[in-house]
């Protein structure tokens, strides 16, 4: 008959008591209690014997940890420095690259077209390249209404600044200007019917003085045949422009 066998727990062995380490330990810890104790008596002896001595290096022992800790602080402050500077001079580095890669914007040129022998082209035409001008100049909603029953418009549009413009056509020859009479009526309609914010009479001739003094006095611009020519080449002022604009 077999009898089972129980395995048999590893018994743990327990450190030995040492009396000699024991002993040591001891003695070292009365030693230093010993050092501590003479160390206070001596202190407490200068401390009467001789007080000022004492002070001063009580203070030479704070100054020499306070100038221990200001060290251990310059040098973080000085590494601190050291990285702000390196990602200055990196942040330098990316601009100066970004600027040197951006393309360089050239000047913008005053609008300009060839310049049109206006005298030559038919009324429609007349009227065709007046809006032209108009739409390079920068005007929006630029539109030619001139016709039976125009009342005086014949192109409007808006300013780039978002005023309407009404522009009165008046293809004459050197030797026809155009009369108060014509002025007297598109003054009648301008501004009242077509809600003018600006009102311009452009001819290929010249004006009469007593047109000069009603449009002076109406508001109404007036551009005769040179400046006709002076804003088709772009060295004139446009007619919504105030009159000391020059290109």
């Amino acid at each position: 008959m077999t009898v089972p066998v129980r395995p048999v727990r590893a018994v743990e062995r327990r450190g030995r008591f040492d009396l000699r380490s024991t002993a040591m330990f001891f003695v070292l810890l009365a030693i230093i209690l010993c050092v501590l104790g003479f160390l206070a008596r001596t202190a407490a002896g200068m401390v009467e014997r001789r007080p000022l001595w004492a002070g001063v290096l009580v203070v030479l022992a704070a100054a020499t940890a306070l100038r221990l800790r200001s060290g251990r602080r310059r040098l973080c402050a000085g590494r601190y420095a050291r990285r702000a500077a390196r990602a200055l001079e990196e942040a330098a580095d990316k601009a100066s690259d970004t600027l040197a890669a951006a393309p360089v914007a050239e000047p913008a040129v005053p609008v300009a077209v060839p310049v049109t022998d206006f005298a030559a082209l038919d009324p429609d035409g007349f009227e065709q390249a007046i809006a032209e001008l108009c739409a390079l100049c920068d005007c929006r909603e630029v539109e030619v209404v001139g016709g039976a029953g125009d009342l005086g418009a014949d192109v409007v549009a808006r300013t780039p600044d978002g005023r309407r413009l009404v522009i009165q056509c008046k293809q004459y020859g050197d030797d026809n200007k155009v009369g108060s009479q014509d002025m007297q009526r598109f003054g009648g309609t301008c501004f009242t019917i077509h809600e003018a914010d600006v009102a311009a009479v452009v001819t290929t001739s010249d004006f009469t003085e007593p047109a000069l003094d009603y449009a002076a006095q109406c508001g109404i611009v007036c551009v005769n045949g040179d400046e006709l020519a002076a804003w088709s080449r772009g060295t004139g002022r446009c007619p919504w422009e105030p009159a000391d604009a020059g290109r």
